[in-house]
């Protein structure tokens, strides 16, 4: 840097409250590190620049910067290479990675070593400027601790709660806004710590993934891109669609495939937690065993707060004879759930009641994989649908019989359409309470069948 440009970043530090903080940026190219600097430059920040991770190592060993920008590919050292020995070395030193060309798992291997932030190429001038400020700010406060992957237990992680609220996404609420049809009383229930997990979407083909962070009491499920800030809530007023799959959406944020998920969650009896995903939950094997894995490995924290399971009056039905759901008034939650195809499927019926103790649904329910027609996959395709479906994410039907896998149950196919159910109708924000029967219902007849309910919420 020359004279004058250092005499200019100080005449620029000494009106600025970010005056005394210094940022490293770490890029190969170098119109990008010019760009960046320019902008933090203007914001009254101190900079330096270096090429590459060797470079960082050594900048960083001899200034101790506040904030490190870091570039993911890189020749030599590249970018998660370099955070590793950043983190080792000085903990305590925040580092946001950027890259236009990372996937969903390497921006979740970032976020588990430790990156504070992850930041889309090409940058947004605002979403940079907002992320450095919020990391430093949240710095100044709390010694920010990595997330913990949940291979291993961190007991120095923080959790979303114990952040700063610029650092939180913003989330509403919408589960606890009064208990209408006040059922049975449960414990509130969140993750014990952050955890993560990682696959392929099944409908967008792409990499995908999802990090589970504890969320306070009467916050509700919420879900949330990788970097984003603001949150969609898994209830039903956000519904955005139901064609061969449940969706979120709420201004730019959306979520879809989220009923295996969903489904785990009531299981465990999780009433607050924010889930991070790239738009789409991951398929993982085509059911919710993984799901389950993950919430057993990371355990449960039980929270104050009143909670209620919706507890039905009347009868409600949605549909006709030969496609329906019905809920009636009944203790506890019961799915007698019947399906009919032409061979080799034929009829299927089985009913299922979800109790306390997840361990009846991981081995009866959670392993129930999702499942298509030969007949329909080159149709699916065709809408831009089912691009991630593999032969080992899903149970894939021909003439005779499954033609890329047994079967884990006799009757697999009903046990994921009572999965599947499970799934969307914790979408009312709490467990529901009554016996329902279904007949060759999806998505939208469940989703269906919860506004109804929420109807009777609100005369209520």
């Amino acid at each position: 840097m020359s004279s004058s440009e250092q005499r200019a970043d100080a005449s620029r530090a000494s009106r600025s409250p970010y005056s005394s903080r210094s940022i490293l940026i770490v890029d190969d190219e170098a119109a990008i590190r010019r760009a960046v600097q320019g902008v933090l430059q203007d914001e009254g920040f101190l900079t330096t620049t270096v090429e590459s991770g060797e470079e960082a190592i050594a900048s960083v060993a001899e200034r101790k910067p506040d904030l490190v920008l870091l570039d993911i590919w890189m020749s030599g050292l590249d970018g998660i290479e370099t955070l590793r020995i950043l983190r080792e070395r000085w903990p305590t030193i925040p580092v946001v990675m950027m890259s236009g060309h990372a996937s969903i798992a390497t921006a979740i291997e970032a976020t588990r070593i430790g990156a504070s932030d992850f930041i889309e190429k090409p940058l947004d001038l605002d979403t940079l400027i907002a992320s450095v400020r919020t990391v430093l700010r949240r710095t100044a406060t709390e010694n920010a601790s990595p997330l913990r992957d949940h291979r291993g237990r961190d007991d120095s992680t923080a959790s979303i709660a114990e952040q700063s609220d610029e650092g939180k996404p913003s989330i509403t609420p919408v589960a606890f806004k009064g208990h209408p049809l006040k059922g049975r009383a449960r414990v509130q229930r969140t993750v014990a710590s952050s955890a993560i997990l990682y696959g392929q979407g099944l409908h967008s083909g792409q990499k995908s993934g999802l990090i589970l962070e504890p969320l306070p009491p009467d916050s509700g499920i919420h879900f949330v891109g990788v970097s984003g800030r603001r949150a969609v809530p898994a209830h039903v007023s956000c519904v955005h669609s139901t064609g061969f799959a449940t969706t979120l959406r709420l201004e730019g944020t959306h979520a879809a495939t989220i009923e295996h998920l969903m489904s785990a969650l009531c299981a465990f009896g999780i009433a607050n937690v924010l889930v991070k995903c790239n738009g789409e939950v991951p398929v993982m094997d085509g059911s919710a065993r993984e799901f389950c894995n993950l919430l057993a490995d990371v355990g449960t924290v039980d929270q104050d707060g009143e909670w209620y399971d919706v507890m039905v009056e009347e009868t409600i039905q949605v549909g006709d004879e030969r496609e329906f759901i019905r809920i009636e008034p009944g203790e506890g939650l019961t799915i007698d759930y019947s399906l009919s195809y032409p061979d080799p499927v034929g009829d299927q019926r089985f009913s299922f009641s979800l109790g306390d103790d997840p361990q009846h649904y991981i081995e009866q329910i959670s392993s129930a994989r999702t499942f298509g027609f030969v007949r329909d996959i080159s149709k699916l395709q065709k809408q831009g649908l089912a691009l991630g479906g593999r032969f080992d994410n899903f149970v894939l039907m021909g003439e005779s019989g499954p033609i890329n896998s047994e079967l884990r149950f006799p009757d697999e196919l009903v046990r994921h359409k009572v999965l599947d159910a499970i799934g969307d109708l914790y979408l009312l924000g709490r467990r529901l309470q009554g016996r329902v029967t279904a007949r060759m219902t999806g998505h939208s007849d469940n989703v269906a069948l919860i506004r109804e309910i929420v109807g009777r919420m609100s005369a209520n």
